[in-house]
């Protein structure tokens, strides 16, 4: 169980790094991202770059 935070929190971060990078807030996709999971990231991908 431990395990699959960590991952889960990991995968958060990358996702924040990949919304910095498209001119957006890390901050609020992170915290999108521990709720939406990989929903978070088919979304983050679907957007455009600002």
């Amino acid at each position: 169980m431990d395990s699959y935070i960590v991952g889960w929190g990991t995968l958060a971060l990358i996702k924040a790094g990949l919304a910095q990078g498209k001119n957006r807030t890390g901050i609020n996709w992170f915290l999108l991202s521990l709720v939406l999971g990989p929903a978070a990231t088919l979304i983050l991908l679907m957007v455009e770059k600002r």
